[in-house]
């Protein structure tokens, strides 16, 4: 059926028999109403933030492409609304068709949907501020447990890395019983250093002269023949009763490890 686009079109006003007399679905009525005003779909759709094919559905009265009639009900109304049609006529006798072509009432619950309306979600907002407070206390409590974590492992490599300084400075205290002091009886020996080495100088009496590590001279006396071990011969000056002793014969790599008799 087409409809003269220069004709009255029936408003708000009209009765149901006025209006949709001849015109059996309200999809069709819609639509005739759209095409005399030359709207197009895509305009409308726009307009009320709807999808075409939506429209288009309606257009057609293809329910089983649609939503629960609830959801059919608003789109109709916004549709009827934006065309200045009767949405309470086109209400009435979609209700009267529904059943027919679906054979669901138009008020069937929505539980019967494909459709799920989503209400609250669970829990007030009392209860998500909660779950909130949750976390942000767990993400402290776990923060707090890596600041100790932290704090611990330093502490750990401090009193260690102490511990590694006072053994260091204890391996190179020098011990010297006898000290700088010069003795007239036996030998006279006498080291010089150009840079502070380890020494260990033992007399045949068994008696450590000079042990660790040295770096001022050292006048040293004690009968012969004298153990020595100098962990860097080339940094010691060594003479025997005022004679000046060459290491070079007795050095290895630096270090020199050798017994020296008057």
């Amino acid at each position: 059926m087409e409809i003269n686009p220069n004709s009255h079109q029936p408003t708000g006003s009209n009765s149901l028999s006025s209006t949709l007399g001849n015109i059996q679905r309200p999809g069709e009525y819609l639509r005739q109403i759209r095409i005399a005003q030359k709207k197009e779909l895509e305009e409308i759709a726009s307009t009320l933030n709807m999808p075409v094919r939506t429209l288009a559905a309606l257009e057609q009265d293809d329910y089983k492409s649609l939503p629960e009639a609830t959801f059919i009900k608003g789109y109709y109304r916004a549709y009827a609304k934006y065309l200045n049609a009767d949405a309470s006529a086109i209400i009435q006798r979609f209700d009267e068709i529904y059943a027919n072509d679906t054979g669901l009432k138009a008020n069937h619950a929505l539980n019967n949907s494909p459709i799920k309306i989503m209400g609250k979600l669970s829990g007030s907002k009392s209860v998500r501020n909660r779950t909130w407070l949750k976390r942000i206390v767990i993400l402290a409590i776990a923060a707090l447990l890596v600041w100790l974590a932290v704090m611990a492992a330093q502490n750990w490599l401090s009193s260690h890395k102490d511990a590694d300084v006072a053994e260091t400075t204890n391996s190179d205290v020098e011990i010297l019983p006898m000290g700088n002091v010069t003795n007239t009886s036996g030998d006279q020996m006498i080291l010089s250093f150009t840079r502070p080495t380890s020494v260990h100088i033992v007399d045949a009496t068994g008696k450590v002269l000079a042990t660790g590590r040295q770096s001022s001279t050292l006048t040293l006396s004690g009968e012969s023949p004298f153990q020595i071990r100098l962990d860097d011969a080339t940094a010691v000056g060594l003479t025997l009763n005022q004679e000046q002793i060459s290491l070079s014969p007795y050095t290895v790599n630096g270090k020199a490890e050798f017994r020296l008799s008057r």
